[in-house]
């Protein structure tokens, strides 16, 4: 990426992450391990998410290699006991609500493997970009184990019940077409263009007024949740909020000055 200055946080170099303008990239690092999922890599996310850098506009999660994330890294549940194994989880859960609650929309750029907790994740970002290699799974039942990283709350949104229930229980594994057809993402691009696209998409939206940003990320879910009466006066005090900052109204202004050149006489 052009003007990127390219630095790796997290022990051993877990992420790696670069700054192009106004948008960051945040490699999953692991790709021996088919960015595998450990409590480091976790801990380094959550911790690149509590301290974005100012300027910055939007964030893209990608994997470096041919994979996104193989999801956890079975290794470090034998070492929980139940007690253990409940703070784990909550632990994700809280990284996870960094990014899905991020100031910032998040993109999430897949290819290769995107299954169990590797899915997780991508669920946690607002957009999700597959190339035809992506393929996602939840193979939990086979492995004994259940979801713990927000899967059973994020993913259902996307799919439905139904869909998930049967992923969990037979092993069943979506393609990046089927997946796009099936709301695990938004786009499918060709093979090796997944972070292009995320990265122009994310130079856009970067480019859009803060508050509405924010409005888009906080009110828009839980107005979507909302009872019907009470989603609408929500959506009325975010549209009012939103129009009356300055930024807006220089927006509203220059576009109507736009359209106005393009209807004068010549």
């Amino acid at each position: 990426m052009g003007n990127a200055a390219s630095v790796a946080t997290g022990p051993s170099g877990l992420l790696q992450i670069e700054q192009s303008g106004a948008v960051l990239t945040v490699g999953l690092n692991r790709p021996a391990k088919r960015n595998a999922l450990n409590d480091g890599i976790i801990l380094a996310i959550g911790d690149c998410f509590s301290n974005l850098p100012e300027g910055i506009g939007a964030v893209v999660i990608h994997g470096i290699g041919d994979h996104f994330s193989s999801g956890l890294d079975l290794s470090e549940l034998t070492e929980h006991d139940a007690t253990e194994g409940l703070r784990h989880s909550q632990m994700w859960h809280r990284v996870f609500d960094r990014i899905q609650y991020s100031r910032v929309p998040v993109i999430a750029a897949l290819r290769g493997a995107v299954i169990g907790g590797g899915l997780e994740l991508a669920c946690a970002a607002h957009i999700r970009v597959a190339e035809p290699s992506a393929y996602f799974a939840l193979p939990e039942g086979q492995r004994g184990i259940f979801v713990g990283g927000g899967g059973s709350v994020r993913l259902p949104r996307l799919i439905g019940v139904s869909r998930m229930t049967d992923m969990m229980l037979t092993g069943r594994v979506y393609s990046a077409t089927e997946g796009a057809a099936y709301g695990f993402a938004q786009y499918l691009v060709e093979e090796g263009q997944a972070l292009a696209k995320a990265m122009d998409l994310a130079a856009g939206i970067a480019n859009n007024a803060p508050l509405t940003n924010f409005a888009v990320l906080q009110a828009l879910p839980m107005i979507a949740e909302a009872n019907p009466q009470t989603g609408l006066l929500m959506e009325s005090l975010m549209a009012t909020v939103a129009q009356s900052d300055k930024e807006a109204k220089l927006r509203i202004r220059a576009f109507l000055d736009r359209k106005t050149a393009k209807v004068k006489p010549t």
